[in-house]
């Protein structure tokens, strides 16, 4: 799909639309703007003019090229002022321009990566064009009766540089990738309840695991007995559909061991069960799972990057439901781990099933934990729906989760764990812990609830209940799933002992 030429060639190229920025502060236009101008008889800036169009961040000026180039539209992207600019503003341009491509069905196109680049950091600007590309190329699925329309595909990207082509094209394959990988995540959170039970999810992670050849174990209701899952077992005793618990291995090193763990919360469809939850808008609890998807969008990822490092993904999955079986609020009960809960709202069952899974991945060897979970309505209230809320008992991991996120273009603000939240789960008369304290802090309880089975192994949890759905639609996607943490899972993995 994408090929690497030298700049100087770019007049030759035969595509359907070619790409320029043009910076609002500039004195000067990039000389392939003077060239494109000179083809047109000089008449660029005097339509330009009297479009009031100045290179404004985020706006797009295009036109018909009449035959006079080979590409049939030019698009002028407004970048915005260069003393400004970085890797965010760089993104928002690239989602710009590629919402632009998509929109106008263009099969062939072709980019000046030179024209937007402030810096010698070429490689990396290819990476987040190929990753806003693919990102806004995403559409939500419809089971609509009638669908007439025919969407054309974009089946080419010529990037036209004085850089090195390998590099490159490195870059530009690492940010396809990236961007599939979300998509992916996307495309689970998007589809309804009845169509991804646990049985399917685990379907999904087994396609994964077998096309980059990982280990996948996936334990049934049995074996969950038997181990003693008491968590999971009674959250999905209110559903007459079977819970499961995915596992899956990447093995980047030649020995397992230094672990890093993914735990997914992966609630297919949640009712709240007993202390069920108000109806409006209930159809998007579908999108409960995002933990899950996020992890599994990873694994995509790490599938194709290959990082050398070892990966446990661990997904505790079933549904919340409610009928004569279900949990009631006031039960008591055990978990893998041994650790006993007192159930005081039934619609706290994701910090009890990761409770479970965080377990079993120390089980299995993880010497690191970041856990991913739509856990509370409260970070929504605290952080709205941009950006990620954390808890952790461990600087380290911590920093480098922060530094992968913002590489990934993902905002994650880190909560506090003072000791007077850990003593509110310790509030119950009857059993260890209380899962569900009360509303105050209640994000910081839910993670610190998590945190307890973590003990002393490195954790970090990632509560995404506000950035795994987006009710408006994001600028690289829209309405609906946003596949949030899986870019920054990946990208923990691959940095992890660099």
């Amino acid at each position: 799909m994408y090929n690497v030429v030298e700049l100087k060639n770019w007049k030759n190229e035969e595509v359907d639309g070619i790409f320029i920025a043009l910076f609002e502060d500039d004195k000067h236009w990039p000389e392939s703007l003077n060239e494109v101008d000179a083809s047109i008889d000089g008449t660029l800036k005097q339509m330009l003019k009297e479009a009031r169009f100045h290179g404004k961040f985020k706006s797009v000026f295009s036109f018909h090229t009449l035959g006079k180039l080979k590409a049939k539209k030019v698009y002028i992207v407004g970048v915005g002022k260069r003393s400004e600019i970085d890797d965010e503003q760089i993104r928002s341009a690239f989602a710009t321009l590629s919402k632009k491509i998509h929109a106008d069905q263009l099969q062939s196109v072709a980019v000046i990566l030179d024209s937007f680049v402030h810096e010698e950091n070429e490689e990396h600007y290819g990476y987040l064009l190929s990753e806003a590309i693919e990102l806004t190329s995403y559409k939500v699925a419809h089971y609509k009766e009638k669908d007439n329309q025919v969407e054309k595909s974009l089946e080419r990207v010529t990037i036209f540089t004085n850089g090195s082509e390998q590099p490159l094209l490195e870059e530009l394959h690492a940010g396809k990738v990236y961007g599939g990988g979300t998509n992916l995540a996307r495309a689970l959170v998007n589809t309804p309840g009845n169509l991804l039970t646990p049985t399917d999810l685990a379907e999904s992670a087994k396609e994964i695991a077998e096309r980059h050849g990982m280990e996948i174990d996936i334990l049934e209701r049995e074996d969950m007995e038997k181990l003693g899952m008491g968590a999971l077992l009674a959250v999905a005793q209110g559903s007459e559909q079977p819970p499961k618990m995915i596992v899956m291995k990447y093995q980047g090193k030649k020995e397992w061991n230094d672990v890093l763990a993914f735990v997914g919360k992966g609630l297919t469809f949640d009712s709240g069960g007993i202390s069920i939850k108000p109806g409006a808008n209930m159809h998007e609890m579908k999108m409960d799972m995002g933990g899950a998807a996020a992890v599994l969008g990873a694994m995509d990822i790490i599938g194709q990057m290959k990082p050398e490092t070892n990966v446990l993904a661990v997904i505790p999955s079933s549904e919340n439901l409610l009928n004569g079986l279900a949990m009631k609020p006031g039960d008591v009960i055990t978990s893998l781990s041994g650790k006993t809960i007192e159930v005081r709202n039934t619609d706290a069952e994701g910090r009890l099933i990761l409770a479970d899974g965080v377990t079993y991945a120390k089980h299995l060897g993880a010497s690191y934990l970041v856990d991913v979970a739509t856990l509370t309505g409260a970070v929504i209230i605290a952080l709205g729906e941009y950006t990620t809320g954390a808890v952790t008992n461990n600087e380290e991991l911590m920093e480098k989760l922060l530094y992968s996120a913002y590489d990934s273009g993902e905002w994650v603000w880190r909560l506090p764990s003072f000791e007077p939240y850990r003593k509110m789960l310790q509030t119950s008369d009857v059993a260890d812990l209380n899962n569900s304290p009360g509303r105050p802090g209640g994000s910081i309880t839910a993670g610190l609830f998590i945190g307890e089975f973590a003990g002393d192994t490195p954790w970090v949890h990632l509560d995404i209940a506000g950035t795994a759905w987006s009710s408006k639609g994001t600028e690289t996607g829209p309405k609906g799933g946003t596949g949030a943490m899986a870019r920054t899972l990946a990208t923990l993995a691959e940095q992890f002992d660099k």
